[in-house]
């Protein structure tokens, strides 16, 4: 009768525990084992409309426009209305208003802790992929405190020295090599080198970074060109991956721990394209990082974390005039019907040329770049301007990206979620 008994309990007890393991697993909320943030310029209404027109007419849709949940982000730094690349990555970064040029430090210059230190204390992998130079600020806020975002030679220093990271491909080998194997450090020191010797796995090329074992122990660092990547559209076969495939590695690496991870991705090259004035390569970088973003939610799945945000306005870049409904491509570019140019910028270094002096009576003239569009008024490089850019999402805690917040908040969610 007793050993019945303890049958019947056992067996309660199994059942008990069968349905407490199906509730959790059907009804309580789960952490995403993948966590993917996607940041880059040309997330505002205006870059947003003409890529999708540029990539397939008024009836195409991006991949970013199909994510459920969508907010209009507010991004100014800490001491100024329009902010920086820096001020701007430390407040996804850090979720902490800062100076215009700091890096993931506050406006006293104290330490911020990054998210991805927060991800890495909590167990999971981290990494990050940028088209731009693994200096850069918008990147670099994620790994880096720094009160000037411009000394590329000690951000590279810090990556080497401080950084854990498990996954991190970019450009920018110029700023981790010294003077005399033709980069820029006046230290002397090879850090590509010093991380061989730290048992970090460093590939330079395509082929490297594909035929990498996806199951290994120690990170990786792909550093694939000697300053920024080319744009999408200048890639050399074979030589420098894209940025999807970036992102396919980085997730193949990641993935591979079983707590989880996070994945930082800037698209740097949208900037440098916005601050020339190179409207088509604007467009052509926008359309590479919505292409990124759908090979992330193939290879990271549904049920991860996905979030879309810009950094900041660029140079002001609109498309004028009535094109028509099925127009894309090179149908959008130069001189519209109307006789006007079909993208103009409100600055950069297609606008009018000033006086070489003060007292010169010689007329203001415009730059004659074709690979530019024209802009406004002239600046050696396109200025910042305000402007409340565009995050999307999908996944546990996106929901939260709905109607006006601050960048700070997308920090937040990604903190919730670890």
């Amino acid at each position: 009768m007793k050993l019945r008994n303890q049958l019947l309990a056992l067996a309660c007890l199994l059942v008990f525990i069968a349905v407490g393991i199906l509730y959790f697993r059907t009804w309580v909320v789960q952490k995403p084992f993948g966590i993917i943030v996607f940041l880059g310029d040309g997330l505002t209404s205006n870059t947003l409309t003409t890529a999708r027109l540029y990539e397939g007419g008024a009836d195409h849709r991006l991949v970013l426009e199909k994510l459920p949940n969508l907010a209009l982000i507010t991004n100014h730094a800490y001491d100024f209305a329009v902010p920086d690349a820096a001020a701007v990555a430390t407040a996804f970064a850090t979720g902490v208003k800062t100076n215009n040029q700091a890096l993931s430090v506050n406006p006293h210059g104290d330490p911020l802790r990054s998210i991805l230190e927060e991800a890495q204390k909590a167990g999971r992998s981290i990494g990050i992929v940028t088209n731009g130079k693994l200096t850069d600020p918008g990147i670099a806020a994620f790994y880096a405190h720094l009160a000037n975002s411009g000394d590329q030679e000690h951000i590279a220093s810090q990556f080497c020295d401080e950084s854990r990271l498990d996954v991190a491909f970019g450009g920018g080998a110029e700023d981790f090599l010294p003077e005399s194997k033709g980069g820029h450090r006046k230290d002397g020191r090879d850090l590509l080198l010093e991380l061989k010797q730290k048992d970090r796995a460093v590939v330079s090329n395509k082929a490297e970074l594909e035929n990498a074992p996806a199951f290994r122990t120690s990170p990786i660092i792909g550093v694939f060109a000697h300053s920024e990547l080319p744009y999408s559209n200048q890639v050399e076969s074979g030589q420098q991956p894209t940025l999807s495939d970036m992102v396919r590695r980085a997730i193949e690496f990641l993935q591979l721990d079983p707590n989880g991870y996070l994945l930082v991705v800037d698209n740097e090259l949208g900037t440098r394209a916005a601050e020339k004035n190179e409207a088509e390569h604007v467009l052509t970088e926008t359309i590479d990082f919505d292409h990124a973003l759908a090979v992330a939610q193939r290879y990271a799945g549904e049920k991860s974390l996905l979030v879309a945000a810009g950094k900041h306005a660029v140079g002001g870049m609109t498309l004028n005039g009535f094109p028509l409904r099925r127009d894309h491509g090179v149908a959008l570019l130069g001189i519209n019907t109307l006789g006007y140019p079909s993208i103009s910028w409100a600055s950069g270094p297609n606008g009018p040329k000033p006086p070489a002096t003060s007292g010169t009576t010689e007329p203001a003239v415009a730059q004659n770049n074709p690979q530019n569009s024209p802009a406004a008024f002239y600046a050696p490089s396109s200025i910042n301007c305000a402007g409340d850019v565009i995050a999307v999402g999908s996944g546990p805690g996106s929901e939260r990206l709905k109607g006006f917040i601050d960048n700070t908040v997308v920090y937040r969610i990604l903190k919730e979620n670890l």
